[in-house]
């Protein structure tokens, strides 16, 4: 889980697309890490006629990959199936009410719950031959809210109005809340891990750690559920939607990424471009970790602007000049690094 190659693989993984008023694009790089256990998913219209809905999210595995992928396929299903299409449909629409959006975080939360179960019976991980697990960090959007989903320590961001609105919170062992439920199941946080070994409070899979006798499937060492925040859209404020594991912000605050974004949003219109700089950034900021990105741009995005193509361009240049005259070759494009 911790080894190291001796240089980076550097080759990304791209994909975008577009759809219910959205603009996404996705990178994820292998890095220092000796296997790539990151995963994503990216659906504009889901599935039950919820064709005005989307569902955006990067899985963090760690001791294996199988966890993460099988939740980047599958999650959204369960949480769907949990939740009922007809519960979604009313929340999402237009005006909804309250009882619509509560009944809308349940069923994220039970969806969270019975895919975690559900992978408990597969064999590889249920006999201990695999004992991977994943973060998941989501974000669901109807026409009328923004759903935020957490479990584990990768992270979601909202800009709205060019500052960071919210952000998700990580679940690491050392808050009291997560230490206390631990503790409770007869667990310790030592050197900031669970047990002295994982890094998460929360996470789909690590069975290892959701064994106790007597404890429900919140009560474990390390639980399933995960921590779900509705807000209502803003279209005429809301710009993006950010969700990256730790390899990204190990690096980089909420506020340094909102900016780059915001600033590169100026610069091109291309965003997959935009998520392989963040994720070139993050490595030559000293990220040893698997990186994975998802950029969603709502329809208050910055727009590229000739001025900013302008300034930018000279500052390239500008860069360009002062290397060469010291020998030294430079690849453009590199100004907010």
């Amino acid at each position: 889980m911790g080894a190291f190659l001796d240089k980076p693989k550097t080759e990304k993984y791209n994909a975008h697309g577009n759809g219910n008023g959205l603009r996404f694009a996705l990178s994820s790089m292998q890095g220092w890490r000796v296997e790539m256990e990151d995963a994503h998913t990216a659906a504009v219209g889901l599935p039950h006629g919820l064709d005005d809905w989307s569902f955006f999210a990067v899985y963090d595995g760690h001791a294996g990959s199988r966890v993460a992928n099988y939740c980047s396929k599958h999650l959204l299903e369960h949480i769907v199936a949990a939740g009922s299409a007809d519960e979604l449909r009313k929340a999402g629409a237009s005006a909804p009410e309250t009882p619509a959006i509560e009944a809308v975080k349940r069923g994220i939360r039970a969806g969270f719950l019975r895919i975690d179960e559900h992978m408990r019976s597969f064999t590889d991980l249920r006999n201990g031959m695999d004992r991977s697990g994943s973060t998941a960090v989501a974000v669901l959007l109807s026409p009328e809210h923004l759903y935020f989903i957490n479990c584990g320590d990768s992270r979601a961001l909202l800009c709205r109005n060019a500052h960071v609105c919210f952000s998700t919170l990580d679940h690491k062992p050392c808050d009291p809340r997560e230490k206390e439920r631990i503790q409770n199941a007869g667990g310790s946080v030592m050197i900031q891990r669970v047990n002295g070994s994982l890094a998460v409070s929360r996470a789909l899979g690590d069975y290892d750690y959701k064994c106790v006798e007597g404890k429900g499937p919140t009560e474990q060492l390390v639980s399933p559920e995960p921590e779900v925040f509705e807000i209502a859209r803003s279209d005429a404020e809301d710009e993006f939607v950010v969700l990256a594991c730790d390899g990204i912000w190990d690096v980089m605050s909420n506020e340094e990424l909102c900016a780059f974004v915001r600033s590169r949003l100026e610069v091109t219109d291309d965003l997959e471009r935009e998520c392989n700089e963040v994720v070139d950034t993050c490595l030559h900021k000293g990220s040893r970790d698997n990186m994975s990105i998802v950029l969603v741009c709502l329809p208050h995005a910055p727009q590229e602007s000739e001025e900013a193509v302008k300034r930018d361009a000279e500052l390239d240049k500008y860069l360009e000049s002062r290397v060469e005259g010291h020998g030294q070759p430079i690849s453009t494009g590199s100004a907010e690094l």
